[in-house]
């Protein structure tokens, strides 16, 4: 399970964070790890939240029952000379 890090750079930054915080190298890149994995994952949640809101507001709106006009939305993407 063992893994290494080739880059100087990497290695000098793990060292120092390993370090600075009194933990071994293997606790630094996992809590260093852990929390890049929570960052992406409350950053996706809010994303979500945001989606879900225009959602929410979207769905106040009744729905008409009419279909969209095929022709003029062909006209808008430039696939008909409709207008």
């Amino acid at each position: 399970m063992a893994f290494h890090i080739r880059d100087k750079q990497t290695d000098k930054a793990v060292r120092e964070l390993a370090a600075k915080r009194g933990v071994s190298l293997t606790q630094a890149v996992r809590d260093a790890a852990e929390r890049e994995l929570q960052t992406m994952k409350a950053d996706r949640d809010k994303r979500m939240a945001g989606i879900r809101a225009i959602q929410e507001e979207m769905a106040k709106y009744p729905r008409t029952g009419l279909k969209a006009d095929k022709a003029f939305y062909d006209w808008l993407s430039g696939e008909e000379d409709v207008c």
